[in-house]
């Protein structure tokens, strides 16, 4: 990157216009769906020009990724650490309902064009977000054995994702967030009582 490339509106540089560029290409995703993301419509709301963007990007399938990525990254907490398997779960699913499942659940909607046009799925968009990195719940469940509160002998992928899994529908069912009520609800009669150690373990 040109650590000394400079818009044309005002003197911005580096990780600064790289910043703004991706704010700007998040807002146009949330304000307007792909089928209104071009890269003319990004450079206006950025205050700069089209050069500027293809040099980072080179489409904007690219850019649509790497906003998406911008915004998540900028609302990452670090896994929560409660003690307790029950209190990991829901302070995570609290988190994401405060912070990303309402959002989560309008981009699903304002990205249906993005998914029909490259052939791909949310589950493959999460799939380049997250890379090689575990998932939170992931990290969640590895403690939990570790600590003897369940074992790994029983559990599946879908087990494990199923408590993120129960909240996300909701918040896309009600395109809002998922009262404590609920969230409680899911963690206490669904998710652990499904991977509790069983009594011939």
């Amino acid at each position: 990157m040109d650590l000394i490339e400079r818009d044309s509106t005002t003197r911005r540089r580096g990780r600064e216009l790289e910043d703004a560029l991706l704010t700007a290409a998040w807002e146009q995703l949330v304000s307007s769906g792909y089928g209104a993301f071009t890269i003319d419509a990004v450079a206006t709301r950025a205050g700069t020009s089209k050069p500027v963007i293809y040099r980072r990007w080179p489409n904007r399938e690219a850019l649509v990724v790497a906003a998406v990525r911008h915004y998540f990254a900028q609302g990452s907490r670090p896994v929560p650490d409660t003690g307790t398997l029950r209190g990991d779960v829901i302070a995570l699913l609290t988190e994401a309902n405060e912070s990303r499942f309402e959002i989560a659940a309008v981009i699903s909607v304002q990205l249906g064009a993005y998914f029909q046009e490259t052939g791909t799925t949310p589950a493959g968009l999460r799939e380049q977000l997250l890379g090689d990195r575990p998932s939170a719940i992931v990290s969640i469940m590895r403690r939990a054995i570790e600590r003897g509160e369940v074992t790994g002998t029983h559990l599946t992928p879908r087990m494990i994702n199923l408590p993120f899994d129960l909240v996300r529908h909701e918040a896309l069912m009600t395109l809002g967030s998922v009262p404590p009520e609920a969230i409680r609800e899911i963690v206490d009669d669904i998710f652990l009582p499904l991977v509790s150690p069983r009594p011939c373990e």
